[in-house]
């Protein structure tokens, strides 16, 4: 209120423009819808909407070009960092980002994304990790935890017959390509916000030029782990993130001291 007692009102919170006006199908408490904003909020403050060209994903994620307002194009499943590498190749001015959860990137798509970083292709990769195959029923994926239930693991993920959850951001970090491969957590707001500083680190590696970039969070999916989103977001933080330690595992020097 000012010195009148007339109520001020201000704006805080809105619709990035980098979004569009869209209801989504994710079911309620899905964090994709969380990471779809973080990165159209980074967009916008760079300035670079009209400049980005998203690969969609296939997964829960397959429809993310409904709901971001700039150039998308489709990839086939697992393919999205060959789409892109021909993408940036091809107009090397534009950003590019994939956006893949764990069944796509680090099942079918394990190929793609290894030789990606390891030529430190100039792309930028947000990589969804909720340890299931989301949108086909909550199966076993590479990334479900020992023990874990899901609908084709029952029992619980057992390592001596399904082998080990295979940890992306450590893997691909020790490739020389890859210039900034971090995780992250969508588990309260302080990782949210880590989150985005680092997904705003990942698009300013490539705008200045460096290579391969990767941006991992964790996240939940209520309805296919058979919890509330709020239940969830424990389990998360309680389970997956002792497994999946959060930090930085690759970072180039020329962007080791951006701050925003």
């Amino acid at each position: 209120m000012d010195i009148n007692n007339n109520v001020i009102e201000e704006l805080v919170y809105t619709r990035p423009d980098a979004l569009t006006v869209t209801s989504t199908h994710y079911c309620p408490g899905c964090t994709h819808g969380t990471a779809h904003r973080l990165v159209a909020e980074v967009i916008d403050e760079m300035g670079i909407k009209g400049k980005t060209i998203g690969v969609a994903s296939v997964g829960c994620s397959v429809f993310a070009y409904n709901y971001f307002d700039m150039d998308f194009v489709q990839a086939p499943h697992g393919r999205a960092p060959a789409m892109a590498t021909g993408v940036k190749r091809l107009m090397p001015d534009r950003a590019v980002f994939t956006y893949q959860g764990d069944g796509d990137m680090i099942s079918i798509g394990t190929g793609e994304i290894v030789h990606a970083a390891a030529r430190g292709e100039n792309i930028t990769v947000i990589f969804l990790n909720n340890a299931n195959y989301g949108m086909t029923g909550g199966q076993m994926a590479p990334t479900t935890l020992p023990g874990q239930k899901t609908t084709s693991s029952p029992n619980g993920r057992d390592v001596e017959m399904q082998g080990y959850p295979v940890k992306a951001s450590e893997m691909l970090s020790t490739l020389d390509g890859a210039s900034y491969v971090v995780r992250r957590s969508l588990h309260d707001p302080k990782n949210i916000r880590l989150a985005k500083k680092a997904i705003r680190t990942a698009f300013e590696v490539q705008m200045r030029g460096l290579g391969f970039s990767l941006v991992e969070l964790l996240s939940i999916c209520p309805t296919n782990w058979g919890m509330t989103p709020v239940e969830s977001l424990h389990w998360m933080e309680e389970n997956m993130v002792s497994y999946y330690p959060l930090g930085d595992y690759k970072v180039h020097p020329a962007i080791a001291n951006l701050r925003f």
